[in-house]
């Protein structure tokens, strides 16, 4: 072996070394990993007006939240929806709220910079519903102009085409205690009595309190809109009590013991919200237990108090855990053993929201949080099975049955179109976001390449199976969804990079030269894609804009998914493409820090397209880690000469 190359070895060697420690150093005593979920301001801005109307703001650190929002306030007076994103309306509106409920006054000089930047951008009437509803409820904005939920809604059978269970697992666990807010149209006037009658670009005297016509077909929805709040206003709603109880049953029987709902900040808040509106104690449990729920999502530090959208700790182990064992780790260390065992444990045997469709199915499935048995799902299940499958267990008889009893729930779970969804199935009824209560365009769940891919990747590496015809239904499914450029779209990271990568890997192991045409044309689109530094970056922008496939500036998650779908593709096809390997790597080794990490400052996490995104905070660090225990198995350096 060359000098050169002796020294290259040496240092890809220490990086890696370098990351495990580092990921080593942050395992919980119990097991797992869990880093924080970063997402924009409206999140805890959302939570400053709940501890508003419950009362209970004296009892939490809230003067820490302006800190937060001053921080994360942008020179050009707004906040972000992701990082550089340049600012964004309704978000912008909502941390405005929520400074003023603080008791910031109107004349500061970071609310007058604010307020120029919202009034530029149309003022409150150009903000999404859900800023508007939260609005509505300190009577900042009227009801008129917020859609009609009729409670109704929640006795419609579940076998009629219109029933709560064709909206996506999160659009179901926010709407339903929202059809008890929107029936009540309650106005909650806190302590520091506000309004935002600066926020209104025509005049708050002027402001047409109504929904915002399309002129299509869409405007029917308006048309019924008008109906429902005309029966409103003739106390004419059918079933009206009957569905608040209904929706009321529905909420109590989805909290979970430690107090979550959905394991999602929305839901959990929405509950609050609607318990609120049918006066609910503030020393009741179960508002004890959802405001417990609320107070650990959060992040306090000695000047900043936040609140995460959602907790990852069962993605972020299975992740760490597959980290560690391919860049090296032996599958009975110490580390991977308990954090193994831990997964074990977090595996749901109950019956949630998806057996509603699924009726064929039987429990056996994780989720993304600590605790959320009601909405286990696909993407997450896969990947803690391919974790396991790494990792060799004192009671391996345990480990396989556990594996078997989530494949068989994951081939449950096959949509009709050959692909897989993330929480439900079937879940694909495109026209609900088309409804005025819809605008994040986030109602439905319909199956994706990124979760399809997933499934593909895991039967492949675990050496499972499924029926033959349903694996060449989700294959073919895979191949169809191919776009012209050679890459595929990604639901749930950001975007293009994220999507290819995912399905390059699954289709390397199943059949391989099959789809040698198929997995060459996404390699290569890999590399076209690559920055002149040798990193590879793709902006959240890509979602509105498609010329942005694959742009954007450079980051560790971003360089180690494009990486991992070129070396899967070369090891599938015989075709590596050693140059753009070669310089992903030296980014990765240029840009890891001292203490092993990777930091990156833009959002590579996708909530809803176009409208949420996250930061997972350790994507930047397992993912670089499987990249570079990828590329020293692939490329033999512990043996071989790379000259």
């Amino acid at each position: 072996m060359q000098t050169q190359d002796r020294v290259k070895v040496n240092q890809i060697a220490d990086a890696i070394a370098a990351s495990q420690e580092y990921l080593l150093s942050i395992q919980n005593s119990a097991g797992y990993w869990w880093a924080e979920l970063e997402s924009n301001v409206t999140i805890t801005s959302e939570a400053v007006l709940l501890h508003k109307i419950w009362g209970t703001d004296q009892t939490r650190p809230l003067h820490k939240v302006e800190a937060y929002l001053r921080q994360e306030q942008r020179q050009h007076g707004g906040w972000e929806l992701y990082y550089g994103d340049g600012g964004e309306l309704s978000t912008s509106v909502e941390a405005y709220m929520a400074l003023r409920l603080l008791g910031v006054p109107a004349n500061d000089p970071a609310m007058i910079r604010a307020q120029a930047f919202i009034l530029q951008r149309g003022g409150i009437s150009k903000t999404r519903i859900f800023t508007k509803l939260h609005l509505a409820l300190i009577g900042c904005y009227n009801w008129r102009g917020i859609p009609s939920l009729p409670a109704w809604v929640m006795l419609l059978p579940k076998a009629f085409p219109v029933n709560i269970y064709e909206m996506s697992s999160w659009a179901r666990s926010s709407t339903v205690p929202l059809l008890i807010v929107c029936d009540r149209k309650p106005i909650f006037l806190s302590d520091s009595a506000i309004n935002l009658d600066e926020l209104y670009v025509e005049g708050v005297d002027r402001v047409r309190w109504e929904l915002p016509r399309s002129g299509d077909w869409t405007d029917l929805f308006l048309t019924l809109d008008q109906g429902f709040k005309l029966a409103e206003s003739l106390n004419l709603v059918p079933f009206r009590e009957e569905g608040i109880k209904a929706a009321e049953k529905w909420i109590l029987e989805r909290q979970e013991a430690t107090g979550d709902w959905g394991g999602i900040i929305p839901a959990m808040l929405n509950s609050m919200l609607a318990l609120r509106c049918l006066d609910y104690d503030r020393s009741d449990p179960i508002v004890e237990r959802g405001l417990q729920a609320i107070d650990n999502f959060v992040i306090e530090t000695e000047n900043s108090y936040r609140v995460q959208p959602c907790v990852s700790p069962v993605w972020d182990t299975a992740w760490a855990m597959r980290a560690l064992v391919e860049s090296g780790f032996a599958p009975d260390h110490p580390a991977v053993v308990k954090a193994g065992e831990w997964l074990l444990q977090k595996q749901i045997l109950d019956y949630g929201d998806w057996a509603v469709k699924n009726r064929q199915g039987k429990p056996g499935a994780w989720a993304f949080e600590f605790d959320n048995r009601f909405y286990p799902d696909v993407d997450d299940s896969a990947v803690v099975v391919m974790a396991l499958h790494l990792a060799k267990l004192p009671n391996e008889k345990i480990k396989q049955a556990a594996i078997a009893r989530a494949v068989n729930w994951i081939a449950s779970m096959q949509c009709k179109l050959g692909g897989w969804a993330a929480f439900d199935l079937d879940n694909d009824q495109d026209w609900l976001n088309s409804i005025p209560y819809g605008d994040l365009k986030a109602m439905i769940d319909p199956n994706t390449a990124d979760v399809t891919a997933r499934v593909v990747e895991m039967l492949g590496a675990c050496d499972l199976s499924i029926d033959s015809d349903n694996l060449e239904r989700s294959l073919t499914y895979l191949l169809r969804e191919q776009e012209i450029e050679g890459c595929w779209f990604g639901r749930w990271g950001v975007n293009y990079i994220y999507g290819t990568s995912g399905v390059l890997s699954a289709l390397a192991l199943i059949d391989p030269q099959r789809h040698k045409l198929s997995i060459e044309r996404g390699a290569a689109w890999l590399v076209e894609c690559q920055n002149p530094d040798g990193g590879w970056g793709e902006t959240c922008r890509s979602y509105d804009d498609p010329s942005l496939k694959g742009k954007g500036n450079s980051t560790a998650s971003q360089t180690a998914w494009a990486l991992i779908g070129i070396l899967a593709a070369g090891e599938a096809t015989g075709k590596l493409a050693f140059k753009a390997i070669e310089q992903g790597i030296g980014y990765l080794m240029a840009t890891q820090q001292p203490d092993g990490t990777w930091f990156e400052a833009d959002f590579t996490g996708t909530g809803f397209p176009c409208h949420f995104y996250l930061k997972y905070h350790l994507y930047q660090q397992y993912f670089p880690l499987i990249a570079l225990g990828r590329y020293q198995a692939v490329m033999g350096l512990t043996n071989l000469s790379l000259s």
